[in-house]
């Protein structure tokens, strides 16, 4: 029996029931990333022999009763910024490239107590800077609808590995649209939880006070039952957050009556291409025809954002960077000439361009001289871009919009303009910059045959509201194909 369409959820049941075991789950999902990995690129590490083992420890489990999760025996894959212990974390890049974590993130740890079985780590932009997958160290990721487009970034391999049907589901980060974004120009569902909801213990920094770990998966009920599993307080990380609940699939109802939405129309203005504009209006209208109250409303604030989070993520990656030097671990130059030469050459040949971009902006803001004009200019316009949120959520449920201004574009044709490549994030930021939670749903496909998302925005721990729109919006939708890569494999 062919599993590898099903969703999470749908193949938990399949395993649950005996219909299927474990192990047939995992080697489907190893025989399809051996179909189409070599064109893709969504893997840094497949993990066959462990993933295969630890099949069979999870098959015991459940038949003993002492494994009983929705998504016990799934196989899943794991961006390759979140430590997975004894397993390869090289955040795709070349300074970790001999990285075995002695220990896993809370977010993995979790998974584990589930029954998760993880089979290989994604692909990403380097230490998860940039928008199309591009700057990994180890090749790009292409996009499974078109292979010419990039997959979106920086959890591009992880949407990639479940737009393709290599696993039901994945683990993404976001720091400033990495799950919404690609999920977006996949075709898949990606939710971003609010900041502190799941600990990011584990999770290899790149801007600590955006970065969060979130579900990648094929529909939102699925994203609903990952983020029950992974959410939890964790007292390793000091911005874990001990939530009352931590149950996100009640809130699965077909039922959005009376439910306020709101449309920035700063998001409907220049630069947004008039197919995704058409998409996204199309999917309010679906929503209101199920009873919404929809409306367009004036955010404000909307031109600060990219400049305040380029600013603030580049300071903290310049911080959190300053660890990888060739000493304690990593990558470190072969030929050197001191101590401080040796820092030099190791950082130098182990980081990509990208990266040092960020790194050198990074210390430019937070030097002397700037930090006042740059760094805490920044953090104003965060808070003000916080309170203009707590202005809308006053008044509606949920903010709608466009996920990015664009379909996914082709291959290095964001390499060649990064500013460019920093405004496609314009729609996904401000949620990172206020710590909103905020998912993507496929909503649509533009004429040259890729999928365009619309994006749900929510108040602080107010996932329930998103989850219950989306699922909403999924009923009338329909079921969403797999692409023609994923159902016909590769020649």
């Amino acid at each position: 029996m062919q599993t590898k369409s099903m969703t999470a959820l749908q193949l938990g049941q399949m395993i649950k029931k005996k219909e299927v075991s474990v192990k047939e789950a995992v080697q489907e999902s190893l025989a399809q990333i051996a179909d189409l990995d070599e064109t893709l690129g969504s893997f840094v590490t497949v993990d066959e022999e462990g993933a295969l083992k630890r099949a069979e420890e999870v098959q015991k489990g459940i038949d003993d009763g002492t494994i009983t999760g929705a998504l016990a025996g799934v196989p899943v894959a794991v961006k390759d910024n979140i430590c997975t212990k004894d397993l390869l974390t090289t955040c795709s890049s070349k300074i970790l490239s001999n990285f075995v974590p002695p220990y896993s993130a809370q977010a993995v740890d979790n998974l584990k107590a589930a029954g998760a079985v993880i089979v290989g780590k994604t692909n990403m932009d380097e230490f998860a800077m940039g928008s199309t997958t591009e700057t990994s160290a180890y090749g790009v990721t292409r996009n499974p609808w078109n292979i010419e487009h990039v997959p979106g970034g920086s959890s591009g391999g992880s949407c990639a590995a479940v737009a393709s049907c290599e696993v039901p589901y994945a683990l993404g980060s976001d720091t400033g649209g990495s799950i919404r974004q690609p999920g977006s120009f996949c075709g898949v569902t990606g939710l971003k939880p609010t900041y502190g909801t799941v600990s990011r213990y584990g999770l290899i920094a790149y801007g600590s006070s955006l970065d969060q770990i979130g579900p990648i998966a094929k529909d939102i009920s699925d994203c609903a039952a990952i983020l029950e599993m992974i959410a939890s307080y964790d007292k390793k990380d000091s911005t874990s957050v001990k939530r009352d609940a931590y149950d996100f699939t009640s809130a699965l109802l077909d039922d959005v009556k009376g439910m306020k939405i709101g449309i920035p129309s700063d998001y409907l203005s220049a630069g947004l291409n008039e197919e995704v504009k058409a998409a996204v209006l199309k999917a309010a209208e679906v929503l209101k025809a199920k009873g919404a109250e929809v409306e367009e409303f004036q955010l404000s604030l909307v031109e600060y954002a990219i400049p305040a989070y380029y600013v603030i993520a580049s300071a903290e990656a310049s911080s959190n960077l300053a660890r990888f030097d060739g000493v304690k671990y990593g990558y470190r130059a072969k030929d050197y000439n001191g101590l401080h030469n040796m820092y030099k050459k190791s950082r130098s040949e182990g980081f990509g361009e990208e990266v040092k971009r960020r790194i050198m902006l990074g210390s430019f803001v937070l030097s002397s001289g700037y930090y006042d004009a740059y760094y805490l200019k920044a953090l104003r316009t965060k808070a003000l871009i916080r309170q203009s949120f707590d202005r809308a959520f006053e008044k509606y449920d949920v903010i709608l919009g466009p996920v990015a201004p664009t379909t996914a574009p082709k291959l290095g044709a964001s390499l060649s303009d990064p500013l460019q490549m920093y405004l496609g994030d314009i729609y996904t930021i401000s949620v990172n910059l206020a710590g909103l939670p905020g998912v993507s749903v496929p909503c649509g496909i533009d004429s040259n045959g890729l999928p365009i998302g619309v994006q749900l925005i929510g108040d602080c721990f107010q996932e329930k509201k998103i989850i219950r729109a989306a699922y909403a919006y999924e009923q009338a939708r329909g079921n969403w194909q797999a692409p023609e890569l994923a159902q016909k494999g590769v020649d």
